[in-house]
């Protein structure tokens, strides 16, 4: 198409020759696989049209294939740039990929910003309780609103309307009467863990005591020192949650004013513009504003956000390494630094409060001369340390419980110490396998202890052995009698059997026999099975009858058998 837009005859007739030689091999190939009839029709049709034309118009020269150019490439799509973000819909997947110094640097870098927070918190909030201590110990402001001496101060009145709106000690006592069975379950498995850690560090004591210095592993006491204290809190918490309105159960039971004014005894009035009470005043409103500021100070130091990561990745890029250290106290002094100095400017303006305070206060209670008022103000201070107390447990509570789902404090406490319980007993495990392996070790170097060498006796032990009596022969050796030597000896008419074994069966006495008679011939036994008999042989020939006795013959003796030998 290039070519016959440009006009070139030769060179589109060149190609097209080309193109069908190019389809015919593909043809022959291809076989029955492939289908190039209608290319090959088309290419054919335009090659026949473009030499047509070629013979009777143009008499171009047609170039031979290997002559022409390459084909140029085609560009199928324009390049763009690359955005710097794909997709304008959703967050980038790839957007908070880094390298692995970054990351770890981020992560050593918000660590060392949390210690930095979490201590001025820590700061703040412990000065902030020693001052509302040192105001509570000395009944400041609610002293100031008592000048009549007769009726109850108005901060007095808040606290316990307050107190009524949350629902009293009523509110307290349904929590707590609404969890018997779970507060007890928290109470069984934090004996049991208790019982648990007992039992681990009296056998460890009782071991090492009997092994002493070859019993070479870790006390038990002070590797459980973290398990114990965390389950003394656990039991804390429990008997807080049981035992914390105590104080508030008889002061606050009453709802209305009058009961209260009752408890609380009269005191002589004071005037409301003397100059000390004009000066407590002035330094309760300095003691409000520090409190406000501290707020403020605990809040910007909660939302305080720094993105090192740019820096990070620019220290990466230049030198190759991050100095983390460097780079984090660098922007952690500019970004908290100005905070920290409010923080020790707030503690340091505390303590001079407090001395004013103090000198103040001491002004104030001279100017009360009556017998009720040190009575009055006991109780004034013990209404406002009860408020204080019943606060803050009422905080407690409604911080650990939770509505969701009918979840409630004493169901995560029960999670808490199962989980508690599940710590303690792999410990468990883990020390009693340890001592098992390490019993078995001690015993068995016991046993592979060699023994000590036999000690030599005393010489004169070997002189008494010398001085012994031989010990007696033993005892000559008895022999068969040899049988007598007139005897003749005769070979028997049945096989003998070996001496030394069994007889077959037992022999019978024979007939009693008379002087002058041949002896009756003995009664024959029934034969039974020998084992140790020799098989009769063969009679080499028939047998042979012995002649009858003329006269008896005298009877022999014979030793060896109980009748007489047939002759």
């Amino acid at each position: 198409m290039v070519c016959r837009a440009n006009k070139d005859v030769g060179e589109e007739l060149s190609r097209l020759q080309y193109a069908l030689e190019l389809i015919r091999t593909a043809e022959s190939r291809g076989g029955l696989s492939f289908n190039f009839k209608n290319d090959a029709r088309k290419i054919a049709q335009a090659h026949e049209e473009t030499k047509k034309d070629n013979d009777f118009i143009y008499h171009a020269r047609v170039p031979e294939a290997k002559a022409l150019a390459p084909i140029g490439k085609a560009a199928l799509a324009r390049p763009l740039p690359v955005p710097e973000k794909f997709s304008s819909s959703g967050p980038e997947l790839f957007e908070a990929l880094l390298p692995v110094s970054v990351s770890q640097a981020l992560q050593k870098f918000d660590v060392r910003k949390s210690e930095i927070v979490n201590g001025e918190i820590a700061k703040l909030r412990h000065q902030s309780q020693l001052l509302n201590g040192f105001l509570t110990s000395l009944n400041l402001p609610a002293a100031l609103e008592d000048t009549t001496g007769s009726t109850l101060p108005q901060s007095i009145k808040d606290k316990a309307k307050s107190v009524r709106d949350k629902g009293g000690i009523q509110a307290i006592e349904k929590l707590i009467n609404d969890l018997p069975i779970l507060l007890e379950r928290n109470q069984e498995i934090l004996s049991e863990c208790e019982r648990m850690l007992r039992e681990e560090e009296e056998s460890d004591t009782q071991l090492r005591a009997q092994f002493q210095e070859r019993w070479t592993r870790t006390p038990s006491d002070k590797l459980n020192a973290s398990l114990k204290n965390t389950g003394s809190k656990y039991r804390q918490i429990i008997a807080n949650a049981t035992n914390a309105d105590g104080i508030v159960r008889e002061l606050l039971s009453q709802p209305n004013d009058a009961a209260l004014q009752g408890g609380v005894p009269t005191g002589s009035p004071t005037a409301s513009n003397s100059p000390s009470v004009v000066r407590l005043r002035q330094l309760m409103d300095q003691v409000e504003a520090i409190r406000a500021e501290r707020e403020v100070m605990e809040s910007q130091l909660k939302d305080s956000t720094m993105d090192m990561k740019p820096k990070f990745l620019a220290a990466l890029t230049q030198d190759g390494s991050i100095n983390e250290q460097a780079l984090s106290v660098e922007m952690l002094g500019e970004s908290l630094g100005p905070l920290q100095k409010q923080v020790a400017e707030s503690i340091s303006r505390q303590e001079a409060l407090v001395r004013d305070i103090q000198e103040a206060n001491s002004a104030f209670c001279q100017e009360k001369q009556s017998k009720g008022g040190n009575t009055r103000e006991s109780a004034l201070v013990d209404l406002a340390a009860a408020h204080d107390t019943y606060m803050e447990l009422t905080a407690n509570l409604q911080e650990g419980t939770n509505f969701y789902n009918g979840t409630n404090f004493y169901n995560d406490l029960t999670q808490i110490l199962l989980s508690y319980q599940n710590k303690l007993s792999d410990f468990c495990f883990a020390r009693r396998t340890e001592k098992e392996e390490l019993v078995k070790d001690l015993q068995q170097s016991i046993i592979n202890k060699p023994t000590q060498p036999t000690p030599t006796p005393p010489s004169h032990h070997a002189a008494a052995k010398a001085t012994q009596p031989p010990p007696r022969p033993p005892p000559p050796a008895t022999t068969a009698s040899a049988p007598a030597t007139g005897a003749a000896v005769h070979p028997t008419p049945y096989p003998m059997m070996p001496q030394g074994m069994p007889q077959p069966h037992m022999t019978y006495p024979g007939y009693p026999q008379y002087p002058g008679y041949a002896p009756y011939p003995a009664v024959p036994m029934p034969t039974v099975y020998n084992p140790y008999a020799q098989p009769a042989g063969y009679p080499p020939g028939p047998p042979q009858y012995q002649p009858y006795p003329q006269y008896p013959q005298p009877r022999q003796q014979y030793g060896d058998y109980p009748y007489p030998r047939q002759q």
